[in-house]
């Protein structure tokens, strides 16, 4: 096995010999590629080891990106302008990098009209085509038809360089403007008096 570590003579080495040089060190020996040819081992100390991996994998959760989904709700005789309206917000949504569930809503009698409800979702996703992918096509669950849609990444950034000019162009704006070096003489004059 290739044994490496601090305070070791990288190489190739055998079980025995490796597990000495570990105790030697009073330290632990672990092995860190188990697949490569020959297997990987280190010497360290093995809690330190397990503590440094907990870590990092909490970085990693903490940099995660949490997933917002958004909810957008349709009844099965939405007219065009609310269609409109409410791809509108979606699109919205979409660039802002959250997720959209739409889904039409069927109440009493209007679960018949289990196909306008369909098409209706359908024309939504092709709207939606530049800025989504669709993750679930219209499936129906208990008195509700739902749709997923998933920002497409490259949609997002955009959207995110254009947010970022914006503030820098509105923070420029707002810069404080220095006072006039007229008053500054002004107001020692006055100060000597």
């Amino acid at each position: 096995m290739r044994l490496v570590g601090d305070n070791v003579e990288q190489g190739v080495y055998s079980l025995r010999d490796a597990l000495n040089i570990a105790k030697d060190q009073e330290l632990d020996l672990v092995e860190i590629a188990p697949n490569a040819d020959p297997p990987v081992c280190r010497v360290l100390e093995y809690s330190k080891f397990k503590y440094d991996q907990k870590k990092k994998e909490k970085e990693l959760k903490a940099k995660a990106a949490k997933t917002v989904v958004k909810e957008i709700r349709f009844g099965p005789n939405t007219d065009d302008h609310d269609f409109e309206f409410k791809l509108k917000h979606a699109k919205a949504f979409l660039s802002e990098g959250a997720k959209v569930r739409s889904y039409v809503h069927f109440r009493g009698r209007t679960i018949v009209y289990k196909e306008r409800g369909e098409l209706l979702l359908l024309r939504f996703a092709e709207a939606l085509e530049e800025y989504a992918k669709v993750e679930q096509m219209p499936k129906m669950e208990g008195k509700r038809m739902f749709l997923h849609l998933a920002p497409k990444p490259d949609m997002v950034k955009k959207a995110k360089k254009e947010k970022e000019a914006v503030t820098k162009s509105s923070s420029k704006e707002k810069a404080p403007k220095p006072a006039k070096e007229e008053n500054s003489e002004a107001t020692e004059e006055q100060a000597e008096d």
